[in-house]
């Protein structure tokens, strides 16, 4: 609460005030004969103007456009210039009276004075001598105020009536006089008749304010001149002293000696208090006209102005809405026996709220017998004769009434007019003509959705407004069936659709309607992302889903009883009752969120109502989270809503802690969410539900509950919660621009607290803290702040949590793979293969033997992938018929790519080797079944067995008879090189030994190549000269060979060498055995060597791995 500016302005007795009419400067007279012109804007300490000028008492002030006005006691009522103190002459006299009054009419062209005299003076200002005298007055005039229309003049007198004037006939004439409502004081010397008993118009002019005899202030209407509502409170007592009115009409201030009241217009109820001077009595008090502030005098003389006297949550006393402009809220008594379970009418007040709840005695408030509730069942009313404690039931018999079935943000019928939806994007306002309903539709946002009005001939009685449209239904009476009205917010009628309940006694319970926010008007925005989805709750237990054109899609079994529901674009919220309540007052309600698309119920739990306490609303956030608030006064927000079974009720308000609270009797009726601010209608005292003309929306700031917390962690835990909820709305994007800029700012925060708990020497919430950090930015701060601090091991741990947080996976790809997870996207369908032609066979999907679709596990792959090359020299399969030749794949041929997914693809044609032509049956089997079909079995044979007598000497390598004549194809390129290296080497024929072999370097060998293992191929031993020749003369003219044969021939050296060391580790006799035969047979070929190992059926490619892991 802002601080009081006082400042000692006149002399002890009474005082007035009065404010220009720009609100600058405020004039104020009192009993020194002086009248004081301060600066509104100024401190306490300036030093007003003043104005010397009169001789008497200064009794009344008034400021117009262009001058201002001063009466006093001396008869005379002076003008002055605008804002100064030059006194420019005696607008009028009277005959030795006082003045007592001075008002100007709302064009500045005639003033009204009243004195003791027994009439009143109506001054021209533009000629003075122009005077309409209004007699008939039997005692003296206190006070005059004019209508702001300037047609009627309210005056009143000391005997205590209030006659009013009607001053737009050529001669004024009295239009009423009303008596008995404010007090008679004929003594002026009493101090009661320094009280301020001025009639105040509210800017509307349909009524206007005074204080009553008896310590009230109540409204009269103009319409029929009679008392229409009551303002009071326990807490505004005693006599009123004073009253005024705000500039747009929405604040009454009200004085009581010393104490400053000021009351909300719309809802008749106290908002705040101010204490003045004590033992003082405020005599005059007014709103500035400017400004958020409230200024007042006293009896001591002191001039007070109160800043910022109406809080921020509350509208501007300046600002003119148009909810300011209509007349206040006028309570009607409803029918007897309305009650919220609609039974009989239950126990009074006293017995539900306490001895204290009917003390008042206003005749025109509703009696204590009957309450009306907004079908939320907000009040639990015991049966009659059963006591209760804290609440509870005690008997045995007694059960807790069930809370009957409500859409929120729907009001029941008083005074003819009720809502049926007030949420976030508008408002549906009903007007009851008996034979029918006006149905009134207004839109926040005017640029997205044009309101509308239309005639209801079918009196619904239930509404919800969508984002995508607005839907309508009423019961079933007589032969007509229940229905339901969509009416999208397109340009054309004709899109509404009518949905009937045709079974006869079917009652519509609820209706939802959702659909993606709209984001502009344009047609084609409806037409492609269509009107969203239809929710019905109907007395049959079920939930029936229809499209946004109308067409049904599912009717659900429900299984319970419902309550209410809101739907969003995804799916609807539906709270339900599964079985009946419990004896304790627990309301035994769940909900259940079903998707639109295909009707899964994505979450399902009970909601958080503790026992005792009734449901009072629900909604959705500005990010889509469901959100409730009961009984208690606390609002509760569902957290991880999309993972399936994860969502929880997180508390983020309690409405009993709210400082505006302290100390009032006041109430509140949600209507959304925004970010941290709650948006709703403030209710006074016994109000359950807002009036009209429709309140205005307030914001209160949401905090979460914390016991011990300090402000800042609260702050930090409230952004975590919202930003974390961001998070999860995502769906394949990392993050946005308000996330990143959000967390940057909690950041800072968390340094805040880091910097806190090291000055505290606090180090484990230091550390607790920087895990918190969203960037690595921020552990650069948290360890400079270390370093300033002198914790060194705080630094270093700080230093490993920031290597882990970089050395570990992106925190925004692991919350994306999460929520992948989390929404389980279905797998993608095989491919199969197509026929290739139109004659060939139809294929069998469930003969595929493919391999399943690869899993991408980064972790698992391999670093190295050896590839094995196909020489002349690898092993093949024993000969058998020849293969067919694989036709050629077309390009719809299917692609076994897209299923193997990380599988090395077959090496390409031109990287294999060729065979000879002559030996085509021996060929290898095709490259695309190489992978795919196994090696034959291989023969096993004891090298150790005993050989024939006749097979003890003879050379195993040598050739065979029926080979001599057979011809061998070489190639030229390989041939060159062995006549080099055997020029080179032609002094040693002998094969070198296995040790040795690592060490030579064959000349013009070409280039090395790396074998499966990664070694060095053996240097390749040159082929004898007599062999070369011989087998040059036997054989033809070789064919010419392509350009890429000669690096494919080198690497036939790989593969002699690997042979002979296969050969070398099989027996130390068959190695001493090769050696002598090498020595003694130099004409034999180099191939035959290897002829034994190369074609045999039981070698293959792999055992080259074992052979030189044996070795």
């Amino acid at each position: 609460m802002s601080k009081l500016i006082t400042s000692s302005s006149h002399g002890k007795g009474r005082t007035c005030l009065t404010f220009s009419k720009d609100g600058v400067r405020a004039f104020t007279g009192g009993q020194d004969c002086i009248v004081r012109i301060w600066k509104v804007n100024e401190g306490a300490d300036q030093e007003p103007a003043t104005a010397v000028d009169s001789d008497g008492a200064v009794t009344c002030v008034a400021a117009a456009d262009d001058c201002w006005f001063s009466g006093s006691e001396d008869t005379e009522v002076r003008q002055y210039s605008k804002d100064s103190t030059q006194f420019d002459g005696i607008l009028t006299s009277l005959a030795g009276v006082p003045v007592r009054s001075i008002a100007i009419d709302p064009k500045g062209r005639r003033v009204a004075v009243t004195s003791d005299e027994l009439f009143v003076k109506v001054v021209d200002m533009e000629d003075t001598m122009k005077v309409d005298r209004l007699e008939g007055y039997t005692s003296g005039v206190r006070s005059a105020a004019w209508h702001p229309s300037g047609s009627l003049l309210a005056t009143c007198t000391g005997n205590g009536k209030i006659v009013i004037w009607n001053m737009a006939a050529p001669q004024p004439v009295i239009e009423k006089t009303i008596e008995n409502i404010i007090p008679e004081v004929m003594d002026t010397e009493s101090p009661e008749f320094s009280y301020d008993c001025s009639v105040v118009w509210h800017t509307s002019g349909d009524y206007f304010f005074v204080a009553t005899k008896g310590h009230e202030i109540v409204t009269v209407s103009r319409a029929d001149w009679t008392k229409s509502s009551t303002y009071s409170d326990k807490n505004a007592s005693g006599s009123i002293t004073a009253l005024g009115l705000s500039n747009n009409g929405v604040y009454l201030v009200s004085a009581s000696s010393s104490r400053v009241h000021i009351w909300s217009t719309q809802n008749r109820r106290l908002i705040t208090t101010q204490n003045g001077t004590p033992g003082s009595t405020i005599t005059h008090v007014a709103f500035s006209p400017r400004e958020n502030l409230v200024a007042w005098t006293d009896t001591d003389g002191v001039f007070t102005r109160w800043p910022k006297a109406i809080s921020d949550n509350y509208p501007d006393p300046v600002k003119v809405t148009g909810a300011t402009s209509g007349p206040a809220t006028i309570p009607v008594k409803p029918s007897r026996g309305l009650d919220l379970f609609l039974d009989e009418p239950q126990d009074t007040l006293d017995d539900v709220f306490g001895d204290d709840a009917g003390d008042d005695s206003d005749a025109d408030m509703p009696p204590d017998d009957w309450i009306v509730d907004d079908m939320d069942g907000a009040l639990h009313l015991p049966d009659a004769g059963t006591t209760t404690k804290n609440g509870f039931v005690k008997e045995m018999v007694s059960i807790t009434k069930a809370q009957p079935p409500f859409l929120p943000g729907s009001t029941p019928m008083e005074n003819k007019k009720r809502y049926l939806a007030f949420n976030m994007i508008g408002v549906i306002e009903i007007t009851d003509q008996d034979t029918h309903n006006i149905v009134n539709v207004e839109f926040y946002n005017q640029s997205l959705r044009k309101g509308y009005h239309f005639q209801d001939n079918f009196k619904y009685d239930l509404g919800y407004l969508g984002e995508r449209g607005a839907v309508f239904a009423c019961q079933p009476e007589n032969d007509h069936s229940a229905e339901i009205v969509f009416k999208p917010y397109s340009t054309w009628k004709t899109n509404d659709w009518t949905y009937k309940l045709p079974r006869k006694g079917t009652v519509c319970l609820g209706i939802a309607a959702g659909g993606l926010p709209l984001n502009s008007r344009d047609s084609n925005d409806f037409e492609l992302q269509g009107y969203g989805h239809v929710v019905v709750a109907t007395s049959e237990n079920d939930l029936t889903f229809l499209s946004g054109t109308g067409r049904e899609r599912r009717i659900m079994a429900l299984g319970a009883d419902f309550v209410t529901m809101v739907a969003s674009a995804e799916w609807v919220f539906v709270v339900h009752r599964a079985g009946s309540t419990t004896i304790d007052g627990s309301q035994n309600l769940s909900y259940s969120i079903i998707n639109f698309e295909d009707f899964t119920v994505r979450q399902r739990d009970v909601l958080p109502v503790p026992k005792g306490h009734t449901l009072k609303w629900i909604g959705l956030t500005d990010l889509g989270a469901p959100a409730m608030y009961d009984t208690t006064g606390c609002v509760h927000v569902l957290t991880k809503y999309r993972i399936p079974h994860h969502a929880s009720w997180a508390r983020v308000m309690d409405t009993n802690l709210l400082e505006r609270r302290q100390g009032k009797d006041e109430s509140y009726w949600p209507i959304g969410i925004t970010e941290s601010t709650l948006m709703c209608v403030i209710l006074k005292g016994r109000q359950e539900h807002p009036g009209f003309p429709r309140p205005l929306m307030q914001e209160l700031p949401m905090k979460i509950p914390f016991r011990q917390e300090t402000a800042e962690n609260e702050f930090v835990e409230r952004e975590l919660l919202l930003v974390q909820t961001m998070v999860d709305c995502l769906d394949e994007e990392l993050t946005t621009d308000d996330i990143v800029a959000r967390e940057k700012a909690l950041d800072k925060e968390m340094i805040k607290i880091i910097l806190a708990s090291c000055k505290e020497n606090n180090v484990p919430r230091a550390i607790e803290v920087t895990k918190l950090l969203h960037n690595t930015a921020g552990f650069d701060n948290a360890m400079k702040i270390a370093d300033f601090y002198h914790l060194v091991g705080l630094r270093e741990k700080i230093g490993w949590i920031k290597a882990d947080r970089e050395d570990a996976e992106d925190r925004l790809l692991v919350a994306r793979n999460k929520r992948r997870r989390w929404m389980k996207p279905d797998a993608p369908l095989r491919q199969l293969a197509p026929a290739v032609t139109a004659s060939s066979a139809r294929f069998d999907p469930l003969g595929d033997t493919r391999p399943p679709p690869v899993i991408e596990r980064p972790g698992m792959a391999r670093v190295t992938r050896p590839i094995i090359e196909n020489t002349r020299y690898t092993s093949l399969a024993p000969p058998s018929t020849p293969a067919p030749v694989a036709p050629a794949r077309s390009s719809s041929t299917w692609d076994d790519s897209s299923v193997l997914g990380d599988s090395p693809p077959p090496p390409p044609v031109e990287a294999k080797r060729k065979r000879a032509e002559v030996d085509a049956e021996e060929s290898s089997f095709p490259s695309s079944d190489f992978t795919a079909m196994p090696p034959p079995p291989k023969q096993k044979s004891n090298p150790f067995a005993r050989k024939p007598p006749g097979e003890a000497s003879k050379n195993p390598f040598a050739r065979k008879a029926t080979e001599s004549n057979r011809t061998i194809h070489k190639s030229d390129s390989f041939f060159d090189k062995v006549e080099v290296a055997e020029a080179d080497s032609a002094s040693s024929r002998k094969r070198p030994a296995a040790a040795k072999a690592k060490d030579k370097k064959p000349v013009g060998s070409g280039a090395k190549q790396t074998t499966l293992f990664g070694m060095l191929p053996k240097a390749e031993k040159p082929a004898p000269a007599k062999a070369k020749k011989a087998a040059a003369a036997a054989e033809p003219e070789p064919a010419p060979e392509p350009e890429s044969l000669p690096s494919e021939f080198e690497t036939q050296t790989d593969d002699i060498t690997m042979s002979d060391a296969g050969i070398s580790l099989e027996t130390q006799e068959t190695q001493e055995t090769q050696e002598t035969q090498e020595t003694q047979e130099d004409t034999q070929p180099e191939e035959v060597i290897v002829s034994a190992r190369a074609y045999s059926p039981e070698w293959e490619e792999t055992q080259m791995d074992e052979d030189v892991v044996e070795a």
